[in-house]
């Protein structure tokens, strides 16, 4: 509320009307009535502020109360069409994205294959440089892809969240820690991007968005301090302090892969090589590597999906297997070659979390991504019980409930955040 002097007719007038939208948000549809109740305003102040809230094109009368005696109120509601914004979330091999609507309705979504290596590598005219066109393209295509299936053009978004791997350094704009990332590297590619996309655009790590919709969706709702650790083709986690990420100086905070543990080899040049202790002791080729060991002939696929997969199959066999052999613990203590998989897969994930929890001792650890989500409760356990022997402090443990797309809806959540900051303050 820039240019008002706190306190002032025009200054509470904006924080009723914020406190309304707010509750609309939350409940959808509200009589006038319950507004005036829910806000402590009186009946004409709050007929005002509707008819105010609905000249801005912020609300709408979407119906009638029914049912009590006396005649029927209208109901209002958030205009949906007061902003949209995107997510794209990307990938090596694709660029997935969506649009929603102020409320948080999904209106469109679209996905294209990302660049190849070959795409993304061609020349760009300058000595030594490489070409964000190919990215470029294929970010724009995306973008219009999911506009359009939601009836608008990308003029109209109020703003674009981009979340990769790695993290765009603040100081210098190439992105980090994401070597196979191919055409995202190149020099200016953050200012070709905000050439062609004619809408504030803004970039996260995609494990920072999954944490953003855990926290205003899932299970870390309510919680301010907490870590996610998520494993789908790389291993990586986010740091929730206080209610706010922690990025780190470079944007690197949370780089878990790279972290030196016991049972791995000391790796050097971590960067260029693109992987560390932690990855290659409990990361996806890790699993698969383990399985081979115990004579299990993993899925075919891509490192993550196959991992996810042979987890999925080991939480069933290992199951099966221990109650042919009478247990009674689902495989936790037996289970045969599959129930030893999930072990040192708990083992490998419980070291690494042991050195997080030392240094942060976070109220909760949320567990995320493809390869987690295979292991479910069976694997939760297990690193529970790991943990518990590892590390000092006990957070809870939990499995993440965000699984349909958690990159995308923390980028669509993150866009939502600082749109509606901006088209709720009536101040302006």
């Amino acid at each position: 509320m820039a240019g008002t002097t706190p306190g002032t007719p025009r200054v509470l007038r904006a924080m009723n009307d914020r406190a309304a939208l707010e509750l609309l948000l939350a409940h959808g549809s509200l009589s006038r009535g319950r507004i005036g109740r829910l806000t402590g305003l009186s009946k004409p102040t709050a007929s005002q502020l509707l008819a105010r809230l609905e000249a801005a094109g912020l609300v709408r009368v979407t119906g009638t109360s029914e049912g009590r005696p006396g005649p029927n109120a209208r109901l209002y509601s958030l205009d949906p069409a007061a902003a949209h914004v995107a997510g794209l979330d990307v990938t090596a091999t694709r660029i997935r994205a969506a649009v929603a609507d102020i409320t948080g309705r999904t209106v469109g979504s679209f996905e294209v294959p990302a660049p190849g290596r070959s795409a993304a590598s061609e020349p760009s005219g300058a000595p030594g440089r490489r070409s964000a066109d190919p990215v470029v393209r294929q970010v724009v295509a995306a973008v219009d892809g999911a506009a359009g299936a939601a009836g608008l053009t990308r003029s109209a978004l109020h703003r674009v969240v981009i979340g990769t791997p790695g993290a765009f350094d603040p100081r210098t704009g190439r992105l980090r820690y994401a070597s196979h990332l191919p055409g995202w590297h190149s020099f200016g590619l953050l200012e070709e991007l905000a050439a062609a996309l004619p809408v504030p655009v803004e970039y996260d790590n995609d494990v920072n968005l999954a944490a953003v919709a855990e926290h205003r969706l899932g299970a870390a709702r309510g919680h301010e301090d907490f870590v996610l650790l998520w494993n789908e083709q790389g291993l990586g986690a986010a740091l929730v302090l206080g209610g706010r990420l922690h990025r780190g100086w470079t944007g690197g905070a949370g780089e878990v892969g790279f972290l030196p543990v016991p049972g791995a080899p000391l790796l050097r040049r971590v960067a260029r090589a693109n992987r560390g202790g932690f990855q290659e002791l409990a990361g996806a080729r890790a699993l698969l590597r383990t399985a081979r060991e115990l004579g299990i002939e993993p899925p075919s696929g891509r490192d993550g999906e196959a991992a996810a997969k042979l987890l999925a199959r080991a939480v069933e066999r290992a199951g099966q297997e221990a109650w042919q052999n009478g247990g009674q613990d689902g495989g936790q203590d037996g289970g045969g070659p599959y129930g030893e998989l999930l072990r040192r897969a708990a083992t490998g994930l419980a070291t690494g979390l042991a050195a997080l929890v030392a240094v942060l001792d976070p109220e909760l650890i949320v567990l995320s991504g493809g390869v987690l989500a295979a292991g479910g409760e069976v694997l939760r356990t297990l690193v529970r019980r790991e943990l518990d022997e590892l590390a000092a402090p006990r957070p809870r443990l939990v499995l993440g409930t965000v699984t349909d797309h958690p990159v995308l809806s923390g980028a669509l959540e993150s866009a939502l955040a600082t749109t509606r900051d901006e088209v709720f303050d009536t101040s302006r």
